[in-house]
């Protein structure tokens, strides 16, 4: 083989050795900033998807309640870059359900009206079953109240309430008389669902259904795939085209709205 196709075969494996090496320098690169990314999101919770013998499909991010904060958003879950669900009620950006960090509401001042201090309907303040999470007892209730200030905790600066309607897990002949008392839309019609559970070790369970379903309904698949944590009680949220949530598992967005709070994983 003379000097010049020597030399050629040498370039050909220098350009395809380059290639290579090319290639590979960018698919670490890629890698590298896929799990860099990955890495700043949430990863204390656990999702899992079941579906009830109903046909309701419920998917579920477990997690512990040091593990959420409340937050204000205005676009969709899913176009966020947090990690967890929809909130409570809302109407035109203003907050109907009581949503409170340490007694101080994600919108505006307590006593503001749409700021997260009230449960409450357009014309009317309503009671409403609102989950509460005491930071220094380390254990959660559902106070059926109007507004924040009514709220029973140790220590104001040291628990987050979110308002929806009452569940009454353990109660089979009170929680349908209760739920139409606190005014759920809807709890008879077909629609997408989203609500909050917890069990006897204080784990909390945020559940959406893009099944449409009757709050009956609804409740009877919580009660059937998750009846073996032995649940003590919860809350429904909002539903409809707000049930959304995201994780690392799911994107779940509705009907694809703008909402304007949400629960989210901070670690």
């Amino acid at each position: 083989m003379n000097n010049s196709k020597v030399s050629q075969v040498l370039l050909a494996k220098f350009n395809r050795y380059h290639f290579l090496l090319i290639a590979t320098s960018i698919l670490l690169v890629s890698l590298l900033s896929y799990y860099h990314n990955d890495f700043k999101f949430p990863r204390n919770y656990h999702y899992e998807k079941q579906k009830a013998s109903n046909g309701v499909l419920l998917h579920t991010i477990r997690t512990t309640p040091d593990n959420i904060r409340l937050q204000a958003i205005d676009t969709n879950v899913t176009k966020t870059s947090y990690y967890g669900i929809n909130g409570g009620f809302f109407w035109e950006g203003a907050l109907l359900s009581i949503a409170v960090m340490n007694d101080q509401p994600l919108q505006g001042l307590p006593g503001d009206y749409g700021s997260g201090w009230y449960n409450t309907g357009i014309d009317t303040n309503l009671k409403r079953g609102t989950l509460v999470w005491d930071d220094i007892t380390q254990h959660f209730s559902i106070q059926v109240v109007t507004h924040a200030g009514e709220l029973t905790v140790t220590d104001k600066h040291h628990y987050w309430a979110q308002g929806g309607v009452s569940m009454r897990l353990n109660d089979s002949t009170r929680w349908e008389n209760d739920m139409i008392l606190e005014e759920m839309p809807a709890y008879d019609e077909r629609r997408m669902r989203t609500a909050i559970v917890y069990d006897h070790l204080e784990n909390m369970y945020m559940i959406v259904t893009p099944t449409s379903c009757t709050i009956a309904e609804f409740r009877a698949a919580i009660l059937e795939t998750l009846g073996d944590r032995k649940l003590v009680d919860g809350i429904y949220l909002d539903g409809d085209g707000s049930s959304q949530m995201q994780c690392r598992y799911i994107r779940l967005h509705g009907d694809q709205r703008q909402i304007y709070q949400m629960l989210t994983l901070i670690q």
